[in-house]
Formats: C-alpha cells, structure tokens, sequence
C-alpha cells in the first residue's frame, strides 16, 4: 500500500473518545500518548509504515510515550477526558484534548 492510500485509510480511523471508552485498550498496554506539537496522523503512517528511524526519534524526545502512572491516576478520575484517537493496529494512538 502507498503512502497516499495508507493515509486515506488512517484518516477514516481518527476519532474522537472519552477516556472511558479507552481503558480498555490502556489495560491491555496498547495506548501510545502522542505530544500535542505532533500531528496524529503523521505519527500514524509513520508506524504503520514502519518508518523506525522517525518513530525512535520521537520515543527518544519522549514525543510518543505509553501513559505514565500520573496520567493514568488523572485520567482515572475524569472519565470523560476527551482525546483524539488514531488506531493502528494493535495500538490506539492518542493526543489530549484541551479546551479551548
């Protein structure tokens, strides 16, 4: 699949949801939390098309990251904390939602 096709398919997968909807998937350790400077779907047909050297980079500025025990703990307690989704499987790409 090309890079423009890839794209496409990962678009119709960007979502919004609550945190409710994604414990789940933060249970079985599969929620990887995006920076807010990056772009979700960026980040998204990086990995899926596994571009390594761009995603160890972020890994290595701490860009992407798996929820730390904080953010759980806060989250945790305001279930209805929006966030911005991407899955690409088997991950749920997430950035939060601030308000505005």
């Amino acid at each position: 699949m090309n890079n423009q096709d890839l794209r496409a398919e990962l678009t119709e997968n960007l979502d919004e949801a609550e945190w409710e909807w994604l414990i789940p998937h933060a249970q079985r350790d599969a929620v990887i939390v995006v920076a807010a400077g990056l772009d979700l779907l960026e980040v998204g047909v990086a990995i899926a098309s596994d571009r390594v050297l761009e995603v160890q980079n972020w890994i290595d500025e701490a860009l992407i990251t798996k929820p730390s025990l904080d953010q759980l703990g806060k989250w945790n307690s305001d279930r209805t904390k929006r966030f911005n989704t991407l899955i690409v499987q088997p991950f749920v790409l997430v950035q939060e939602k601030f308000a505005a």
